[in-house]
């Protein structure tokens, strides 16, 4: 649905200089957060009727305090095209530590959701244009058990029959068996990295030449071992580890690259351009990964992406979250030249295809970057209302 039915091509691919600018006021914004998804959905109102849809990462209540209190009186009858006007003074205009930047990514991608439904384009084509009509997505999966290597064949082959023809798999660990994520030490002994090493050695011979692969760590190692573990995985030939050491950014990053085989990921937990700066500028990172609903939504994400381009890093994409946030990362990526892949969790039966109208076309393990206008997705109403978290009201 665009503002009205003419035809608008030969408009300026900058909504600041089209003229509808001015036209539409925001009315109102609301959210809630569904079962199964850590995350929120906030919804913005127009004058119009035209409605963005954005997803925030934190849960439903501190988002809604935080609409509440500082993000609707700045952005109520404001004209929403003038995103970045709006990304400014929710960044900036407030003490720097009080923003919730979760939140201010969910507005953020509802702004431009709404701009694209307001322009009649999607929301790749009004940042950047694209560089790719198709991104490559990966699934986050593991083996019952590592150790058996006739647990990962079997494990495998579920994953050559999965029809969305996944190329790539993020395995953490341990996922259940005794080398426990989160436990009380950061250093893990000789014999706990050896076993590491052995199931992944399985995973690895299982797997073959049909897929890629992702060490998946969650920031719980310190130093010497992430060294020893990225030495015992490089055998494995993996696409890089991802989160090994704590955040933010200290000098241990950047003797775990100088000193591992394999490529030395982060970014999932890292907020704004800011952020990331002190890791590219100090060499400490062969790739990142923002999460777009942490990270400052598509304005934040897009200046980590020109920042890191800068330094010749390539960029991933974090996405544990729903439709919404799974289309604004797909818009996104089809927007950065150096892009290798996204993370998703479609097929995961947790309420991502179901949510919406859309054009979900996974081939191969790509999905194709929507035509539609903004986001390119119609929520489904019904839906939301039967998969709200426990106690969430809805749309409030």
């Amino acid at each position: 649905m665009s503002l009205s039915n003419r035809n608008i091509t030969g408009v300026s691919m900058n909504p600041i200089l089209d003229p509808e600018r001015g036209r539409v006021q925001i009315t109102g914004i609301k959210a809630m957060q569904l079962q199964k998804h850590p995350q929120t959905l906030i919804k913005i109102e127009t004058d119009v009727g035209l409605i963005g849809y954005g997803e925030a990462g934190t849960h439903g209540p501190i988002v809604r305090a935080h609409l509440e209190k500082e993000i609707l009186p700045l952005l109520k009858g404001q004209d929403p095209l003038e995103v970045e006007l709006h990304y400014e003074r929710m960044t900036t205009l407030q003490h720097p530590n009080m923003p919730n930047i979760p939140t201010i990514s969910g507005v953020d991608i509802a702004l431009w959701d709404l701009a694209g439904k307001i322009l009649d384009r999607p929301v790749s084509k009004l940042l950047t244009g694209r560089y790719r009509e198709k991104v490559k997505l990966y699934t986050n999966t593991a083996p019952d058990n590592r150790s058996d290597k006739g647990a990962c064949h079997e494990w495998v082959q579920r994953l050559k029959e999965d029809p969305h023809g996944w190329q790539i798999v993020k395995v953490g660990f341990p996922l259940g068996e005794d080398v426990q994520v989160g436990k009380p030490s950061r250093m893990l002994l000789p014999s706990e990295i050896r076993q590491i090493g052995q199931g992944f050695d399985n995973i690895s011979e299982a797997l073959g030449d049909a897929f890629d692969f992702i060490v998946h760590c969650h920031n719980e190692w310190d130093l010497p071992t992430a060294i020893n573990a990225c030495q015992v995985l490089a055998s494995c030939q993996p696409m890089w580890i991802e989160d090994p050491l704590p955040v933010p950014y200290d000098e241990t990053w950047k003797a775990l690259k100088a000193a591992s085989p394999i490529r030395v990921i982060t970014g999932e937990k890292l907020e704004l351009p800011r952020q990331f700066y002190s890791f590219l500028a100090n060499d400490a990172l062969d790739a990142i990964h923002p999460d777009i609903v942490f990270a400052g939504g598509f304005t934040g994400c897009r200046r980590i992406a020109q920042l890191a381009e800068l330094f010749y890093i390539p960029v991933a994409t974090h996405n544990i979250g729903s439709l919404i946030h799974t289309m604004a990362t797909v818009h996104f990526a089809a927007t950065v030249r150096d892009f290798v892949a996204t993370e998703s969790r479609i097929g995961q039966g947790v309420f991502i295809e179901e949510m919406g109208q859309h054009d979900l076309n996974i081939t191969d393990g790509y999905i194709q970057v929507p035509d539609r206008p903004g986001l390119g997705v119609e929520l489904v109403e019904e839906g939301l209302k039967a998969n709200l978290a426990q106690g969430e009201p809805y749309w409030n």
